[in-house]
């Protein structure tokens, strides 16, 4: 998969910081931009989805390393 545009660690926050840092990262980025984030917060697996679905981002992938879940949204 290609490199992100930018990266978000939001590691050790938990809701609802995880998604509104993405929301405040994601108005910045231009439409089709990837943001590659990485959160600890076990409710993040719902949050997440479920803003994007709201907002009408493009959740491209989620994957989990340990506790560390990594999200890959497109801006549209």
């Amino acid at each position: 998969m290609a490199q992100p545009d930018e990266f978000l660690d939001v590691k050790g926050l938990l809701c609802p910081l995880p998604v509104l840092k993405a929301r405040k990262r994601l108005k910045a980025m231009a439409p089709g931009a990837v943001l590659a984030m990485e959160a600890t917060d076990p409710a993040s697996v719902i949050d997440v989805p479920h803003f994007c679905a709201e907002a009408g981002y493009d959740l491209v992938e989620h994957s989990q390393a340990g506790d560390v879940h990594r999200f890959r949204i497109r801006r549209t």
